[in-house]
C-alpha cells in the first residue's frame, strides 16, 4: 500500500510572526503563527513546519515559546529548523514539543551534526532542508544555499542530498529558491534529480500557485507537498490541495 502524500503548511517566522516572500525578498505580515498552525491543523494538514527564516543570519536560536505554546494548542507533527547548531538545540525543541527538527546552514558547516543528531534522537527527528536555486557550475545544474538563501555553498544540491540521506537524514525538505513565493508551480527538473539520488522521503518546496500545481511535484516524487503563501492568503486550503491530489490518484489522508 503506498503511504498518504502529506500537505504541509510552512510557516516562516520572523520576529514572532508568519512573514512571506518572492524568492526569500520582500517579506510581508501573514499573521500569528500558533493561530494560522490551529486553523491549519482543524483543516486537515498534515504536518505543520515552521521555519524562523532570520534566525541563522542573525545568530540565535529558534523561537522556543512560539513552539511550546504551538505544541499545546495543534497536534499533527510539528517540525521546525532555523537556528538549529547542536545537538542541545535539537533536544530543547523536541523537550518544547517540536516532533520533528530541520537543519540547514548548521549541516553545511558540519555534515557530522546530521550523524550525531540521528544517533541521538533517531534519523525520523532529523529534516535536512536544502535551500537550492539554479546554478550552471555543478553538475546537476544546482548548487545549495546557506543563510536563508543569502549565501551559496558550494555544494552541488544533488550531491549534498545523496550526502545528508547517507549521513542519517531522515526527510529532505528541497526548496527551490528560483520557484519561491511565484506560484508559478513547484520546481519539477529539480524534484526529479532529487528523487533520484535518493531513498528518503523527499518534500516539495517553493512555487505553488493553485491546485493544478501540486499532483505534478508528488508524479515527479515527491512524498510530500509544502507551500505557505497560498495558504496564508486564503487564495487555497488544505482541502482544496487533498481533493485535486486525490482527483489525480493520489492516496491523501
Amino acid at each position: 500500500m503506498s503511504l498518504a502524500v502529506r500537505v504541509i503548511p510552512c510557516l516562516d517566522v520572523d520576529a514572532g510572526r508568519v512573514v512571506k516572500g518572492v524568492k526569500f525578498r520582500g517579506l510581508r505580515d501573514a499573521g500569528d503563527p500558533v493561530e494560522l498552525a490551529a486553523a491549519y491543523g482543524a483543516a486537515g494538514a498534515d504536518e505543520i513546519t515552521f521555519l524562523d527564516v532570520t534566525a541563522s543570519v542573525d545568530d540565535r536560536g529558534t523561537m522556543m515559546d512560539v513552539v511550546r505554546r504551538t505544541a499545546e494548542t495543534v497536534f499533527i507533527p510539528l517540525t521546525v529548523g532555523g537556528g538549529v547548531r547542536a545537538v542541545s538545540d535539537v533536544d530543547a525543541l523536541l523537550r518544547a514539543g517540536a516532533d520533528k527538527v530541520a537543519v540547514n546552514t548548521a549541516a553545511i558547516a558540519r555534515p557530522g551534526l546530521i550523524a550525531d543528531i540521528a544517533r541521538r534522537f533517531g534519523n525520523q527527528v532529523l529534516v535536512l532542508s536544502l535551500d537550492v536555486r539554479r546554478c550552471d557550475r555543478y553538475p546537476s545544474g544546482w548548487e545549495v544555499t546557506t543563510h536563508g538563501g543569502r549565501r551559496g555553498a558550494d555544494l552541488d544540491a544533488v550531491a549534498w542530498a545523496r550526502r545528508g540521506a547517507e549521513l542519517g537524514a531522515g526527510e529532505l525538505l528541497v526548496n527551490s529558491i528560483d520557484a519561491d513565493g511565484t506560484t508559478d508551480g513547484f520546481d519539477l527538473p529539480l524534484i526529479r534529480a532529487i528523487r533520484a539520488a535518493v531513498d528518503i522521503p523527499v518534500i516539495a518546496s517553493g512555487g505553488a500557485g493553485a491546485v493544478e500545481h501540486f499532483p505534478p511535484a508528488v508524479e515527479a516524487g515527491a512524498d510530500a507537498v509544502l507551500a505557505a503563501s497560498v495558504f496564508h492568503f486564503g487564495q487555497l486550503s488544505v482541502g482544496d490541495v487533498k481533493a485535486e491530489l486525490a482527483r489525480h490518484g493520489a492516496v491523501v489522508r
